[in-house]
């Protein structure tokens, strides 16, 4: 974020509670003291009090000097929230055996660390603009969506492009990966930047 210029931080939204998507909370810091303005996280219940108890130096009860101020606000699969003017659906999706959420922003369907996707869910992110997806590997894994399923999942929701995310170092070369991909298929990459309407 600080490479590709990011100022402010309007909301955080977190989709479960594990180290590869909360352990950034420490490095909100800096953007935390340039905008000297709370930053709210959403999240749902289990995956708020996992943070309160893994940093525990920001949300104890003694305040640590120079922590960031983080305003925790529970979200719930189903019930539509806003930030703004932008309004957001979290969405029940599975994480292996986890329940997690994905989000629906206006036209972005955004799925990370899916195994299994609801026909319920699929017919609500039906038609996207633009949706963002989980692919890490080749090779069939017990709690992620592989490269096979993740391509099944694009198909039943039919957005007009989409980014694939989360993929292992095991997937190989990202010009090679894209090469095999279909049309208005693509993976995603740092710096990429995408308009929510």
């Amino acid at each position: 974020m600080l490479t590709n210029g990011f100022q402010k931080v309007d909301a955080v939204l977190l989709t479960h509670q594990h180290a590869d998507h909360t352990a950034g909370i420490d490095d909100i810091r800096p953007i935390y003291f340039n905008q000297r303005a709370e930053i709210p996280f959403y999240a749902e219940k289990m995956v708020l009090d996992d943070l309160r108890v893994r940093f525990g130096y920001i949300f104890g009860e003694n305040d640590y000097p120079g922590i960031p101020e983080v305003g925790l606000h529970e979200i719930y699969a189903g019930k539509e929230f806003g930030i703004g003017n932008t309004k957001i659906l979290p969405l029940r999706i599975w994480h292996g055996q986890l329940p997690i959420v994905a989000f629906k922003i206006g036209s972005l369907a955004y799925i990370t660390d899916a195994k299994k996707i609801d026909q319920e869910v699929i017919q609500q992110l039906y038609g996207a603009d633009c949706l963002v997806i989980n692919a890490l590997r080749y090779k069939e894994h017990h709690s992620h969506l592989n490269m096979e399923e993740c391509l099944q999942n694009i198909k039943l929701i039919n957005p007009k492009v989409t980014y694939i995310i989360h993929l292992s170092h095991q997937m190989g070369l990202h010009s090679e990966i894209e090469s095999t991909l279909p049309d208005q298929v693509f993976l995603a990459y740092d710096g990429l930047s995408i308009d929510v309407l």
